[in-house]
């Protein structure tokens, strides 16, 4: 490791440290340490994986590079929120809730709870960072209200 003996003008740290940062030789340590991560969290993810559509993706920026959990699954897109992911949920847990289903003439045909789940801390986990918590809550406090899709399409 270099030592540096030479301090910047207060105005010049910056520039020296996105010099630095820039150099060939840390943005390929960024890059392999970005990998180790990612290589960690995907098997993390394997262990606990239900159906494949969850997965770990790495994203190189100007500087830094990103190890990022996404779940981009039909469950979400389907429920009218642009860009929907579920990987917050999955990283830090999630509460309880009520799903009310409605007809088409918006009455509540059924009603269910979905319990409250930990987080996996698969990406805390994977770059030893400490894991942070929502905090769970109790399944009355939120309410969901979707609407019964129709079944059909079959012959007579």
């Amino acid at each position: 490791m270099a030592k540096l003996y030479w301090q910047p003008a207060p105005e010049k740290k910056d520039k020296l440290a996105q010099l630095i940062a820039e150099l060939d030789g840390v943005q390929g340590e960024i890059w392999e340490r970005t990998f180790e991560i990612a290589a960690r969290a995907e098997a993390l993810l394997v262990q606990h994986r239900v159906d494949g559509i969850a997965k770990i993706d790495m994203a190189k920026g100007d500087i830094d590079a990103y190890v990022v959990l996404e779940d981009t699954n039909k469950t979400n897109t389907g429920s009218g929120k642009k860009n929907a992911n579920s990987a917050a949920s999955i990283e830090l847990g999630r509460g309880g809730y009520t799903v009310e289903v409605e007809n088409e003439h918006g009455q509540v045909v059924n009603e269910y709870e979905v319990a409250p789940a930990e987080g996996l801390h698969i990406l805390a986990e994977a770059s030893h960072l400490p894991k942070r918590s929502r905090g769970l809550r109790a399944a009355t406090e939120k309410r969901v209200r979707v609407k019964q899709r129709k079944r059909g399409g079959g012959r007579g």
